[in-house]
This record gives structure tokens, sequence and C-alpha cells, in this order.
């Protein structure tokens, strides 16, 4: 979509004026993914537009491949939406969404192309797209089947209440995250969702992908991850059973930020978690990486932002459990900025 940020906080309606920038979960991960030196490609549907035409151009800038982006030649429009700057976690936060009928909306397994979507290595989706359309939903339910030759399928569950047209939201985010390799999910989501209230809970309802993530904000994520009968990586953590095997359970803590804008976040920590996972680090090192990406897009305006560079993440990742807990990350830290010589991760925490 492309998004319109706030000029300043308020209401909606005593906003004076928006800038115009891109959004979207699928496409602002690509972006920050792309931006981490990863070969990306996004495949979607815009308008034939000008707004299309911002979106294709604005997000090629980061590096994704976009030649899989089809235009609607029905005249459905690009998708747009205005937000607040409050946290979305709270009820200051408004969002006004306008992409029912959307090009986006008409995406469907006649329109999409699975030689493309079978292209890479990982295959992320998101549950906001199956809140779009009921073609929508058949697709995501069609790529969430488990077939010989299907990559690594990650799925980020993003419910969006204001997206669901029915109250068919939580069985269906459910059904689609069992589909998933890669799971991500908020526990504010499982809460919301399927009543889960810890992170065991979650997985006991969750037991079919390989890894599930459980982000809890600033009280930082768990990953389980299903031991596959071998020994792999370096963590060392709680072993936990589930009804599909045995599980390495391993909590990382967020880090200390000085947050400048509240979204986008979930969407660059998948980015930064999946980003290690191409990379095959540990556990601890992917959940780093995931707070780390984050961090980047909490101290930014927008909804996507450039992550930190590979050298200077790995850096920050392989610390000291002492040193990551003492890691306080303001705006400019992830290009360096600051006082020559000095990191603005450096600032101890209080």
């Amino acid at each position: 979509m492309v998004t319109f940020l706030p000029s300043r906080p308020g209401r909606l309606a005593d906003v004076p004026a928006f800038t115009r920038t891109i959004g979207g979960a699928e496409s602002n991960v690509a972006c920050a993914l792309a931006a981490a030196g990863h070969t990306v490609r996004w495949i979607s549907r815009v308008g034939a537009d000008g707004f299309g035409d911002h979106l294709v151009e604005a997000i090629g800038a980061y590096g994704v491949d976009t030649s899989a982006v089809r235009r609607d030649a029905d005249g459905r429009p690009t998708g747009i939406y205005f937000r607040t700057a409050t946290d979305r976690s709270t009820t200051a936060h408004e969002v006004a969404y306008y992409r029912a009928g959307s090009a986006a909306s008409a995406m469907s397994p006649r329109t999409m192309d699975r030689d493309d979507l079978w292209s890479g290595r990982v295959l992320h989706l998101s549950g906001i797209t199956a809140a779009l359309s009921d073609d929508c939903l058949a697709l995501m339910r069609e790529l969430s089947e488990r077939r010989a030759g299907r990559p690594l399928l990650s799925f980020d569950v993003n419910h969006r209440p204001a997206l669901w047209r029915d109250d068919s939201g939580p069985r269906v985010l459910l059904d689609l995250a069992r589909g998933a390799d890669l799971v991500f999910v908020g526990d504010d989501e499982a809460a919301q969702l399927w009543d889960l209230h810890s992170p065991q809970a979650i997985r006991e309802a969750l037991p079919e992908p390989a890894v599930l993530v459980v982000k809890a904000g600033a009280d930082g994520a768990t990953a389980f991850v299903r031991d596959p009968g071998t020994a792999t990586g370096t963590d060392t953590g709680a072993s936990t059973r589930t009804g599909s095997g045995v599980d390495t359970v391993t909590s990382v803590p967020a880090l200390a930020v000085d947050v400048v804008a509240p979204v986008g976040a979930g969407d660059a920590f998948a980015a930064g978690f999946l980003s290690a996972t191409l990379r095959d680090l540990p556990t601890v090192a992917r959940l780093r990486h995931g707070h780390l990406t984050a961090a980047a897009v909490l101290t930014d305006a927008g909804d996507v932002c450039v992550p930190p560079a590979r050298a200077h993440a790995d850096r920050l990742a392989a610390l000291d459990d002492a040193a990551w807990g003492s890691l306080r990350l303001g705006p400019g830290w992830a290009s360096g900025a600051g006082e020559p010589g000095q990191r603005r991760e450096a600032v101890p925490t209080s």
C-alpha cells in the first residue's frame, strides 16, 4: 500500500497534512531483507495508476526485484491507508484503510504464478492478505498446503481486526499458521485471537510449525525450535515436548529503544529473524537480529527503514548477555550516526 504518515500527533480529523511513503507487511519485510544484502522478490498486484508507479519504484529502490508485480488491467486502484502517530496497541491509534476492491484484493490462485511464488528459499506470507478478499484467502489456503517442493513457508499472523469483515479471523489465522514452517505471532495477538496467555500455551495450540516465534514487545521474544532428531546450532535452552516432538526453547530480551514511531517493528523483527535464518545462524542470534532490525525501524519515522550493516549487527548480536542488556538505541544508531568515534548504541541503560 501507499502509506500516509501524519505530520503531527492527534486524531485523524485534526491532522492537517500527511507524508506519502510505502507500507504493507510483506513489502516491508522484502525491503528490509534486500537492504540487508539478500536477493528478494516482491510478488503482488498494484493499480495501473500513479500510486502503483510509486510503490514499484520505491520498493525497487531498496534492491527488491519487482518484476513479478502485476498491474491491474480492470481499473482496480492501488490500496492506500492513513494512520495516526500513536502506538497501535493503544485505543488512541487510528487507521483508515482504503483497499476494499484494490488491485491487491484481486490476488487469487488464478492470478498469481506458482513458479514465481516458489522461486526462493523462503516464501513469506502475512495474515493481512487473507483478510482482503475471498480470492486472497483462497490463495493463502493454497499456499499453506504442505506440498513437495514448497519452499520454507514463513507466516506472520499480523492480525488487523479492522480488515476482517466477520468473526472468521481467529479460525482462519490459526489454520494458516498450522500450515507454515515458521510462524511469528505476538503474545497480545494470541490472547485476543485465541485466548492464549503464555508462550507455552501458544505452542501447544500450534505444534505443527517447525519454528514458532512468540513476540512479547518490550519483554523480548521466545523461539520454539523443534528438534529434527540431530543436534543443530549452539543454543542451550529449556526443552519441552509438544504433540509433534521435542522443542528447544530460547528466549532473548528486547533492547531498550528511544522510540520515534512504533509502527513496523513486527515486520522488521521478522526480516531480521529471516535474514539470520537464511545465514543459518543459531537461534539466539536469529532472535537478536530480529530485535536489532526492529530497533532500526522503531528509531525511524517510517514503516520501513534500512537495517544496520551486517557487520555492525553481527557485532552487536555477538555481545555477551550483560553487554546486550546494557544497550540503549536511539535515532541514527543503525547508521552509526553521532559524535565521531562514538556509537549511539553504546549508551547504557539506567
